[in-house]
Protein backbone atom coordinates (compact mmCIF):
# COMPACT_ATOMS: atom_id res chain seq x y z
CA UNK A 1 0.00 0.00 0.00
CA UNK A 2 1.02 3.65 -0.41
CA UNK A 3 0.64 4.34 3.34
CA UNK A 4 4.06 4.13 4.99
CA UNK A 5 3.25 4.42 8.70
CA UNK A 6 2.00 1.39 10.63
CA UNK A 7 -0.90 3.34 12.12
CA UNK A 8 -1.89 4.60 8.71
CA UNK A 9 -1.85 1.09 7.23
CA UNK A 10 -4.03 -0.26 10.03
CA UNK A 11 -6.43 2.64 9.56
CA UNK A 12 -6.59 2.05 5.82
CA UNK A 13 -7.22 -1.69 6.24
CA UNK A 14 -9.87 -1.06 8.88
CA UNK A 15 -11.63 1.46 6.66
CA UNK A 16 -11.44 -0.99 3.76
CA UNK A 17 -12.95 -3.77 5.87
CA UNK A 18 -15.73 -1.52 7.18
CA UNK A 19 -16.69 -0.45 3.68
CA UNK A 20 -16.01 -3.64 1.73
CA UNK A 21 -17.54 -6.30 3.97
CA UNK A 22 -21.05 -4.81 4.42
CA UNK A 23 -21.36 -3.46 0.87
CA UNK A 24 -19.75 -6.20 -1.23
CA UNK A 25 -18.70 -9.32 0.66
CA UNK A 26 -21.71 -9.79 2.92
CA UNK A 27 -24.36 -9.84 0.16
CA UNK A 28 -22.34 -12.44 -1.75
CA UNK A 29 -21.91 -14.54 1.37
CA UNK A 30 -25.66 -14.40 1.98
CA UNK A 31 -26.29 -15.72 -1.52
CA UNK A 32 -23.81 -18.55 -1.00
CA UNK A 33 -25.41 -19.44 2.36
CA UNK A 34 -28.90 -19.39 0.84
CA UNK A 35 -27.81 -21.69 -1.98
CA UNK A 36 -27.15 -24.48 0.58
CA UNK A 37 -30.34 -23.94 2.62
CA UNK A 38 -33.88 -25.25 2.56
CA UNK A 39 -35.24 -22.90 5.24
CA UNK A 40 -34.34 -19.48 6.55
CA UNK A 41 -36.63 -18.49 9.38
CA UNK A 42 -34.01 -17.21 11.85
CA UNK A 43 -30.76 -15.31 11.72
CA UNK A 44 -29.02 -18.13 9.86
CA UNK A 45 -30.15 -20.58 7.18
CA UNK A 46 -31.11 -24.11 8.16
CA UNK A 47 -31.59 -27.46 6.48
CA UNK A 48 -28.26 -27.69 4.63
CA UNK A 49 -28.50 -29.41 1.26
CA UNK A 50 -26.71 -29.65 -2.06
CA UNK A 51 -29.85 -30.46 -4.01
CA UNK A 52 -30.02 -26.95 -5.44
CA UNK A 53 -26.59 -27.36 -7.01
CA UNK A 54 -27.49 -30.79 -8.31
CA UNK A 55 -30.41 -29.21 -10.16
CA UNK A 56 -28.29 -26.20 -11.21
CA UNK A 57 -25.85 -28.27 -13.27
CA UNK A 58 -28.31 -30.36 -15.24
CA UNK A 59 -31.36 -30.01 -17.46
CA UNK A 60 -32.71 -26.53 -18.11
CA UNK A 61 -30.17 -24.88 -15.81
CA UNK A 62 -27.19 -26.40 -17.62
CA UNK A 63 -28.67 -25.41 -20.96
CA UNK A 64 -29.16 -21.85 -19.70
CA UNK A 65 -25.54 -21.70 -18.54
CA UNK A 66 -24.38 -22.94 -21.93
CA UNK A 67 -26.56 -20.33 -23.60
CA UNK A 68 -25.03 -17.57 -21.49
CA UNK A 69 -21.49 -18.75 -22.23
CA UNK A 70 -22.08 -18.97 -25.98
CA UNK A 71 -23.75 -15.56 -26.01
CA UNK A 72 -21.01 -13.93 -23.95
CA UNK A 73 -18.13 -15.43 -25.93
CA UNK A 74 -19.69 -14.55 -29.29
CA UNK A 75 -20.66 -11.03 -28.25
CA UNK A 76 -17.23 -10.41 -26.70
CA UNK A 77 -15.32 -11.55 -29.78
CA UNK A 78 -17.46 -9.49 -32.14
CA UNK A 79 -17.34 -6.45 -29.84
CA UNK A 80 -13.56 -6.75 -29.47
CA UNK A 81 -13.11 -6.97 -33.25
CA UNK A 82 -15.38 -4.02 -34.01
CA UNK A 83 -14.12 -1.93 -31.10
CA UNK A 84 -10.47 -2.53 -31.99
CA UNK A 85 -11.09 -1.68 -35.63
CA UNK A 86 -12.85 1.55 -34.65
CA UNK A 87 -10.08 2.45 -32.20
CA UNK A 88 -7.39 1.90 -34.84
CA UNK A 89 -9.39 3.91 -37.37
CA UNK A 90 -9.76 6.74 -34.85
CA UNK A 91 -6.03 6.68 -34.18
CA UNK A 92 -5.36 6.93 -37.92
CA UNK A 93 -7.71 9.92 -38.16
CA UNK A 94 -5.96 11.60 -35.24
CA UNK A 95 -2.56 11.15 -36.88
CA UNK A 96 -3.82 12.46 -40.20
CA UNK A 97 -4.74 15.75 -38.53
CA UNK A 98 -7.22 18.27 -39.85
CA UNK A 99 -10.41 19.66 -38.38
CA UNK A 100 -12.61 17.31 -40.38
CA UNK A 101 -10.75 14.20 -39.22
CA UNK A 102 -10.89 15.30 -35.60
CA UNK A 103 -14.63 15.96 -35.88
CA UNK A 104 -15.15 12.55 -37.48
CA UNK A 105 -13.20 10.86 -34.70
CA UNK A 106 -15.26 12.60 -32.03
CA UNK A 107 -18.43 11.52 -33.83
CA UNK A 108 -17.30 7.90 -33.95
CA UNK A 109 -16.40 7.97 -30.25
CA UNK A 110 -19.79 9.45 -29.39
CA UNK A 111 -21.64 6.80 -31.42
CA UNK A 112 -19.77 3.99 -29.69
CA UNK A 113 -20.49 5.48 -26.27
CA UNK A 114 -24.21 5.97 -26.98
CA UNK A 115 -25.30 2.49 -25.75
CA UNK A 116 -23.63 3.24 -22.40
CA UNK A 117 -25.35 6.61 -22.09
CA UNK A 118 -28.85 5.11 -22.25
CA UNK A 119 -30.42 2.32 -20.15
CA UNK A 120 -29.88 -1.18 -21.48
CA UNK A 121 -33.64 -1.72 -21.68
CA UNK A 122 -33.76 1.11 -24.23
CA UNK A 123 -31.08 -0.62 -26.26
CA UNK A 124 -33.10 -3.83 -26.10
CA UNK A 125 -36.24 -2.04 -27.29
CA UNK A 126 -34.31 -0.34 -30.11
CA UNK A 127 -32.91 -3.67 -31.31
CA UNK A 128 -36.35 -5.29 -31.05
CA UNK A 129 -38.02 -2.58 -33.13
CA UNK A 130 -35.20 -2.40 -35.68
CA UNK A 131 -34.98 -6.12 -36.38
CA UNK A 132 -38.60 -7.26 -36.14
CA UNK A 133 -39.38 -6.50 -39.78
CA UNK A 134 -37.79 -7.45 -43.12
CA UNK A 135 -35.28 -7.14 -44.67
CA UNK A 136 -33.36 -8.13 -41.51
CA UNK A 137 -35.72 -10.21 -39.37
CA UNK A 138 -34.02 -11.44 -36.19
CA UNK A 139 -36.89 -11.32 -33.71
CA UNK A 140 -37.53 -14.75 -32.21
CA UNK A 141 -33.99 -16.00 -32.90
CA UNK A 142 -30.88 -16.28 -30.76
CA UNK A 143 -29.10 -13.79 -32.97
CA UNK A 144 -31.11 -10.85 -31.71
CA UNK A 145 -29.93 -11.59 -28.15
CA UNK A 146 -26.30 -11.87 -29.28
CA UNK A 147 -26.66 -8.65 -31.28
CA UNK A 148 -28.05 -6.75 -28.29
CA UNK A 149 -25.22 -7.98 -26.04
CA UNK A 150 -22.69 -6.99 -28.70
CA UNK A 151 -24.10 -3.48 -28.93
CA UNK A 152 -24.02 -3.10 -25.15
CA UNK A 153 -20.41 -4.23 -24.64
CA UNK A 154 -18.73 -2.84 -27.76
CA UNK A 155 -18.40 0.59 -26.14
CA UNK A 156 -16.24 -0.85 -23.35
CA UNK A 157 -13.99 -2.65 -25.83
CA UNK A 158 -13.63 0.50 -27.92
CA UNK A 159 -12.77 2.70 -24.96
CA UNK A 160 -10.26 0.23 -23.50
CA UNK A 161 -8.40 -0.23 -26.77
CA UNK A 162 -8.51 3.49 -27.57
CA UNK A 163 -6.93 4.32 -24.22
CA UNK A 164 -4.23 1.71 -24.79
CA UNK A 165 -3.45 3.06 -28.25
CA UNK A 166 -2.96 6.56 -26.86
CA UNK A 167 -0.39 5.19 -24.39
CA UNK A 168 1.65 3.36 -27.04
CA UNK A 169 5.09 4.72 -27.80
CA UNK A 170 5.11 5.56 -31.55
CA UNK A 171 8.84 4.83 -31.71
CA UNK A 172 8.18 1.10 -32.17
CA UNK A 173 6.06 1.65 -35.26
CA UNK A 174 8.44 4.26 -36.61
CA UNK A 175 11.40 1.93 -36.15
CA UNK A 176 9.61 -0.90 -37.95
CA UNK A 177 8.54 1.41 -40.78
CA UNK A 178 12.07 2.78 -41.02
CA UNK A 179 13.36 -0.76 -41.54
CA UNK A 180 11.03 -1.16 -44.51
CA UNK A 181 8.06 -2.93 -42.91
CA UNK A 182 4.75 -2.47 -44.66
CA UNK A 183 1.79 -0.96 -42.75
CA UNK A 184 0.02 -4.33 -42.54
CA UNK A 185 3.15 -5.95 -41.10
CA UNK A 186 3.57 -3.13 -38.57
CA UNK A 187 -0.05 -3.55 -37.48
CA UNK A 188 0.03 -7.34 -37.16
CA UNK A 189 3.53 -7.89 -35.79
CA UNK A 190 4.20 -4.70 -33.82
CA UNK A 191 1.08 -2.78 -32.85
CA UNK A 192 -1.36 -5.59 -32.04
CA UNK A 193 1.16 -7.58 -29.93
CA UNK A 194 1.81 -4.43 -27.90
CA UNK A 195 -1.95 -4.04 -27.45
CA UNK A 196 -2.50 -7.68 -26.47
CA UNK A 197 -2.72 -7.05 -22.68
CA UNK A 198 -5.35 -4.36 -23.24
CA UNK A 199 -7.20 -6.54 -25.75
CA UNK A 200 -7.45 -9.44 -23.31
CA UNK A 201 -8.55 -7.09 -20.52
CA UNK A 202 -11.25 -5.64 -22.78
CA UNK A 203 -12.38 -9.15 -23.75
CA UNK A 204 -12.69 -10.12 -20.09
CA UNK A 205 -14.71 -7.01 -19.28
CA UNK A 206 -17.04 -7.59 -22.22
CA UNK A 207 -17.51 -11.23 -21.23
CA UNK A 208 -18.36 -10.39 -17.62
CA UNK A 209 -20.84 -7.69 -18.64
CA UNK A 210 -22.54 -9.98 -21.13
CA UNK A 211 -22.82 -12.83 -18.62
CA UNK A 212 -24.73 -10.61 -16.20
CA UNK A 213 -26.91 -8.72 -18.67
CA UNK A 214 -30.63 -9.00 -17.88
CA UNK A 215 -32.67 -5.91 -18.82
CA UNK A 216 -32.25 -6.03 -22.60
CA UNK A 217 -32.25 -9.83 -22.62
CA UNK A 218 -35.67 -9.97 -20.95
CA UNK A 219 -37.16 -8.11 -23.90
CA UNK A 220 -35.55 -10.22 -26.60
CA UNK A 221 -34.88 -13.83 -25.66
CA UNK A 222 -36.81 -16.55 -27.53
CA UNK A 223 -38.04 -19.68 -25.71
CA UNK A 224 -35.18 -21.81 -27.09
CA UNK A 225 -32.44 -19.34 -26.07
CA UNK A 226 -32.82 -18.76 -22.33
CA UNK A 227 -29.72 -17.21 -20.69
CA UNK A 228 -28.94 -17.96 -17.07
CA UNK A 229 -29.68 -14.45 -15.66
CA UNK A 230 -33.22 -14.73 -17.01
CA UNK A 231 -33.60 -18.15 -15.39
CA UNK A 232 -32.36 -16.72 -12.07
CA UNK A 233 -34.87 -13.88 -12.27
CA UNK A 234 -37.66 -16.31 -13.14
CA UNK A 235 -36.81 -18.61 -10.24
CA UNK A 236 -36.68 -15.83 -7.65
CA UNK A 237 -39.83 -14.24 -9.07
CA UNK A 238 -41.65 -17.53 -8.44
CA UNK A 239 -40.41 -17.53 -4.88
CA UNK A 240 -37.66 -20.15 -5.35
CA UNK A 241 -35.05 -18.05 -3.58
CA UNK A 242 -32.71 -20.92 -2.68
CA UNK A 243 -32.74 -22.33 -6.21
CA UNK A 244 -32.09 -18.86 -7.62
CA UNK A 245 -29.20 -18.40 -5.18
CA UNK A 246 -27.58 -21.64 -6.34
CA UNK A 247 -27.96 -20.56 -9.97
CA UNK A 248 -26.42 -17.18 -9.10
CA UNK A 249 -23.42 -18.88 -7.49
CA UNK A 250 -22.99 -21.03 -10.61
CA UNK A 251 -23.12 -17.89 -12.76
CA UNK A 252 -20.54 -16.11 -10.58
CA UNK A 253 -18.25 -19.14 -10.58
CA UNK A 254 -18.37 -19.57 -14.35
CA UNK A 255 -17.67 -15.88 -14.88
CA UNK A 256 -14.77 -15.84 -12.41
CA UNK A 257 -13.18 -18.93 -13.96
CA UNK A 258 -13.36 -17.34 -17.40
CA UNK A 259 -11.85 -14.10 -16.08
CA UNK A 260 -9.03 -16.05 -14.40
CA UNK A 261 -8.26 -17.74 -17.70
CA UNK A 262 -8.21 -14.37 -19.46
CA UNK A 263 -5.98 -12.90 -16.75
CA UNK A 264 -3.39 -15.64 -17.34
CA UNK A 265 -3.35 -14.79 -21.03
CA UNK A 266 -2.93 -11.13 -20.12
CA UNK A 267 -0.09 -11.93 -17.70
CA UNK A 268 1.83 -13.85 -20.34
CA UNK A 269 1.26 -11.05 -22.84
CA UNK A 270 2.48 -8.45 -20.37
CA UNK A 271 5.59 -10.54 -19.73
CA UNK A 272 6.32 -10.65 -23.43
Amino acid sequence: MLVHSRTGRWTAWTLFAVLFVPLFALPLLVIVAASFATHWSGAFPSGPTTAHYTAAVRGESLQALTTSLVTAVTASLVALTVGTWAALAGDALARAGGRGNRALRRTVDALFMLPVAVPSVVVGLAVLVAFSQPPVLLNGTRWIVILAHTVLVTAFAHQSVSAAIRRLDPMYEQAAAGLGARPAYVLLRVKLPLLLPSLTAAAGLCFALSMGELSATMMLYPPDWLPLPVLIFTATDRGSLFTGSALAVVLMTATLLALLAVSRVRTKASYR
